[in-house]
Formats: structure tokens, C-alpha cells, sequence
């Protein structure tokens, strides 16, 4: 699988070609540095004094850089596709082998990063159903009116909380179908290479 870059990313990463490969050694750090703790603006203030550039520079560098480190460790982008993605850039031969190694060394790490971040979404716990008929009103007194109430029990970091929903049966149905489909189209070769490309 390559990456694909986007133009702007391509015009912030041909900053590299302009460099020696120990500044651009240093990048790859303050981009992995960038990930744990944020972005500091008198690292790039330091850099651009000494490559006598604007601190702009240096950090869409440093952006389009860790852009690349992410992307390519989100898709466990293989090595010869990682090399095919940065052979559009046009960078030597040595610049190449350089970012590929920034990438094997710190792929691992930056998942972790990654993986650190993602929010911690409410999953399912457990679900109690109940099924009401009305069969007849004041002003109907021949009226069928079903109506399924679910108390959907979820939980988020060990906390428990409780959602009730209440529909009628033909859209309970569909949304049945539509889980249903899902779970089918999860099953498919295609889907199952992306999920695994994202674990």
C-alpha cells in the first residue's frame, strides 16, 4: 500500500533535500519528540538560526516529516512501500535510506503514541429488552401498536452508564438487517486486510 501525499505536504518535505542528513537525523527526532510532548516553538526557533531559515521552515519540515512517520506507521506501511512513497519526492538516494530507518526505528513507538491518544470510546456491557402492545385506546378501541424499549448498558474506563432507546418493531428490524450486512462486509478479504493494517 503506498501513501499519497498531498502537494503542500510534498512542498514541506522537499525542505529535507536542502539539508544534511545529520539535520535531517535531528528532525526525525524532534518529530517523534513532537508526538510525546507537543510542539515547541524554540526548538524550531534554535533550528532555523543555525540552517539560517525561517522558523516556518523548519517547522512545516518538521510537520510534513512526522506526517509521514505517522501515516506510514498507521498502515504498517511495509518497507518497500514506504521507499516506493518517498521515491515521488525525489529525494537522493542517502536521504532515502535515512527516512526509511527513522521509520523501521521508531514505528513501534509512534503506534504506541498513537495508540495512547485514541479516545476510549463506551463499549457494550449488556442490554435488557422489553416488549409493550397497546391494544386499544380511548379513542381507537381496536388499535395493535407494538414497541420495543432496549436498555443498553455500555462502559467507558470502568465507569457504567445506561442509554434507553425505544422504536418500533419494523425499524428494529432494519437496523437488524443493517448490523447484520455490516457484520457480513466485515467478513469480506478486503475488510479484514484493513483491519488488519490498522491493529
Amino acid at each position: 500500500m503506498l501513501l499519497v501525499l498531498s502537494d503542500e505536504q510534498k512542498a514541506h518535505l522537499g525542505f529535507l533535500t536542502r539539508v544534511e542528513s545529520a539535520v535531517v537525523s535531528e528532525f526525525g527526532r524532534i518529530a517523534v519528540e513532537f508526538l510525546r510532548k507537543g510542539s515547541n516553538p524554540k526548538i524550531y526557533e534554535g533550528a532555523a538560526r543555525k540552517l539560517d531559515v525561517t522558523s516556518d521552515t523548519v517547522q512545516h519540515g518538521v510537520e510534513g516529516l512526522t506526517y509521514l512517520l505517522i501515516e506510514s506507521s498507521k498502515l504498517m506501511i511495509s518497507e518497500v512501500d514506504f521507499q516506493d512513497s518517498v521515491l515521488v519526492l525525489g529525494f537522493s538516494e542517502e536521504l532515502n535510506k535515512l527516512l526509511l530507518q527513522l521509520y523501521l526505528d521508531h514505528r513501534k513507538e509512534i503506534r504506541d503514541i498513537l495508540s495512547e491518544l485514541s479516545p476510549a470510546l463506551p463499549h457494550y456491557h449488556s442490554l435488557e429488552w422489553r416488549l409493550d402492545v397497546q391494544l386499544a385506546s380511548r379513542s381507537l378501541r381496536q388499535q395493535i401498536k407494538p414497541t420495543v424499549t432496549l436498555k443498553l448498558h455500555l462502559k467507558q474506563n470502568g465507569d457504567k452508564s445506561s442509554k434507553v432507546l425505544q422504536t418500533d418493531p419494523a425499524t428494529l428490524l432494519h437496523l437488524i438487517q443493517q448490523l447484520e450486512q455490516a457484520l457480513g462486509e466485515m467478513k469480506t478479504n478486503h475488510c479484514r486486510r484493513i483491519v488488519r493494517n490498522i491493529k
